[in-house]
């Protein structure tokens, strides 16, 4: 095992522990006179990286070459962080259902690499000419795994409890792609600015969590006042 995997497991795990299901289901219910957060992630460290060294399927899966484990833009703003509210009992309505969620396998790389999802399907694609196993956990306990031999093979599966789920491909050893099932409409997933924003919150005290996969969990209580917006960056930074 690399030390790349062995401390991404160790992170899931530990994100697992954090978004445990709730005593009582969310419930959806009116929000007068909600607030909302909003702010920026950033990570001002050394941008740790990771060597990819692909050994088959070089013609799809590219070069060897060095990657970043933290997508830092300008200002030291970080891409693909994900910020959430645990706990919240009650609240706005979920977005409105669109097409199911995808994990696609495309050109050796999950798409997306972190997404966040409510409990419930997944749709899992094989863009590529060749066989990739998609392999999800839930910490230690296998969520799914899945042989995807054909390109444009779909496969659907069901994420049925609140948890962090990490991905990997068992074919292709240096894929890694994270999912966020959560708990409550209450979540962000930070752009290329790392930029966020949850809103129509009702008043009320709350801990927030700002996680980037391989930093891990960042927490904070938050306070939420009616129709104000709470203002502030984040500043993640290695354990």
């Amino acid at each position: 095992m690399t030390k790349r995997r062995f401390f991404s497991k160790f992170l899931g795990t530990a994100a697992v522990m954090m978004i445990a299901p709730p005593a009582l289901a969310y419930e959806v219910s009116a929000v007068t006179g909600g607030g909302s957060i909003e702010g920026v992630i950033v990570y001002r460290g050394d941008v740790p990286t990771t060597k990819i060294i692909p050994t088959k399927d070089i013609e799809v899966c590219g070069q060897p070459r060095d990657e970043p484990l933290i997508r830092v833009g300008a200002d030291q703003a970080v891409e693909s962080a994900v910020v959430y509210l645990v706990d919240v009992a009650s609240g706005k309505e979920w977005p409105a259902p669109g097409k199911t969620p995808e994990l696609n396998n495309l050109k050796c790389r999950f798409e997306p690499q972190v997404q966040v999802i409510a409990a419930g399907p997944l749709d899992v694609i094989n863009s590529d000419p060749m066989l990739h196993n998609t392999h999800g956990y839930y910490g230690k306990r296998t969520a799914f795994n899945l042989a995807l031999p054909n390109k444009g093979q779909r496969i659907p599966v069901e994420l049925p409890r609140p948890g962090t789920v990490r991905i990997d491909c068992d074919a292709h050893g240096w894929m890694e792609g994270w999912i966020y099932v959560v708990d409550n409409p209450y979540y962000a997933v930070t752009g290329a600015d790392g930029k966020f924003s949850i809103t129509d919150i009702p008043p009320g005290d709350y801990k927030l969590v700002a996680v980037q996969p391989f930093i891990g969990p960042t927490e904070m209580p938050v306070k939420v006042e009616g129709g104000k917006a709470t203002k502030f960056d984040i500043e993640l930074k290695k354990k």
